[in-house]
C-alpha cells in the first residue's frame, strides 16, 4: 500500500481520481494520447461503446499496462467483440491495483449501425472497489451510452458519456463514481495518416484536452504520438500485424513519475491472413 500512497500524494489524486473506473484502454489509444472517442476497434466496449457498430468480425484484445514499474499500479484488461444480426455485443473485464487495494470492471455493451455513416452504443457496467480492512468491497452498477458519426467523407466525430447517474460507490461522504464526457473529432488522410483531438471533462475537475496522430509506415507498420494535458503527458507507439494477430506497444511520460509502458495483443478470427 505505500507505493500507492506515494503516487497518490505526488499526483495529488484523490481515490475517486486514482483510474475512474474508466480508464481508456489499449496501447493504441495510449500511444495517440488517448484521443480515442472517434476510434473503432476491439477497445471501443471502453473507450467508446457506438465504435462496436463498426466491427464485422469477432475480435479479443488482451491489455497490460505497468505505471512507473510499480507492479501494484498495474492494469490487466480484456475486451471482445462479437457481431451478430443486429449489431456488435462488446464485453470487458478489468482489474487494477493488487491484493490490498484494486478496482476491477465487468461491462457489458452493444454498438448498431443506425445509418451508413452514424452508429450508437451503450453499455451496462459493475464496478467494484476493495480496500483492506474496515472497507472492504463497496460495488456499483452504472452505464455509458456514446455515438460515432461521420458527416463528411474521412472526418468521425465521436462523443461518450460515463457515469450519467453519477453512482455512488460507498455511502461515506457520499463518495461518487466520476461522471466523464468526452468529445472529440479526428480525420483520415487516405489511410496513411488519422489525426484526432478531444476534450474529457469530469463535472467535479478542469477539462482535459488530447491530441493524437497515427501514420501508417508500411502495410503492416503504424507509428503513433500524442499529448494530453491536466497533467501533461507525451506519449508515443508502434503496431505491428502479422495475420490475424495485431501487436500495439505504446510509452507515456508523466513529468513526475516517469514512463508508463503500454501492451496489447488482439486477434481477429474473421481477418484473412
Amino acid at each position: 500500500m505505500k507505493y500507492l500512497l506515494i503516487i497518490l500524494l505526488v499526483s495529488g489524486l484523490s481515490l475517486n481520481q486514482l483510474w475512474a473506473q474508466n480508464y481508456p484502454t489499449g496501447a493504441r489509444s495510449s500511444g495517440m494520447g488517448n484521443a480515442s472517442v472517434m476510434l473503432s476497434d476491439v477497445w471501443s466496449g471502453y473507450n467508446n461503446q457506438a465504435g462496436l457498430g463498426n466491427i464485422e468480425t469477432t475480435q479479443l484484445g488482451f491489455h497490460f499496462e505497468n505505471k512507473f514499474a510499480i507492479p501494484e499500479y498495474s492494469l490487466q484488461s480484456f475486451s471482445g467483440a462479437f457481431p451478430v444480426q443486429s449489431g456488435t455485443f462488446g464485453l470487458n473485464l478489468s482489474y487494477f491495483g493488487y491484493g490490498q487495494y484494486n478496482e476491477s470492471k465487468i461491462g457489458l455493451g452493444f454498438g448498431k449501425k443506425l445509418a451508413e455513416h452514424f452508429s450508437l452504443g451503450i453499455q451496462l457496467d459493475y464496478l467494484n472497489t476493495y480496500i483492506s480492512n474496515m472497507y472492504g468491497n463497496h460495488g456499483a452498477v452504472t452505464g455509458e451510452i456514446g455515438f460515432i458519426a461521420e458527416p463528411i467523407e474521412n472526418l468521425f466525430i465521436g462523443g461518450h458519456l460515463f457515469n450519467p447517474t453519477k453512482a455512488k460507490i460507498a455511502e461515506y461522504n457520499s463518495e461518487r463514481i466520476p461522471t466523464l464526457f468526452r468529445i472529440g473529432m479526428g480525420y483520415n488522410f487516405r489511410d496513411k495518416a488519422f489525426l484526432a483531438i478531444e476534450t474529457e471533462k469530469d463535472i467535479d475537475y478542469n477539462p482535459v484536452f488530447k491530441a493524437g496522430l497515427e501514420f501508417r509506415l508500411i502495410e503492416k507498420l503504424m507509428l503513433r504520438a500524442g499529448i494530453s494535458t491536466n497533467p501533461v503527458q507525451n506519449s508515443f507507439g508502434i503496431t505491428y500485424s502479422l495475420g490475424k494477430f495485431k501487436v500495439d506497444i505504446a510509452f507515456a511520460t508523466h513529468r513526475e513519475l516517469g514512463m508508463i509502458p503500454f501492451v496489447s495483443v488482439g486477434y481477429d478470427f474473421g481477418k484473412k491472413e
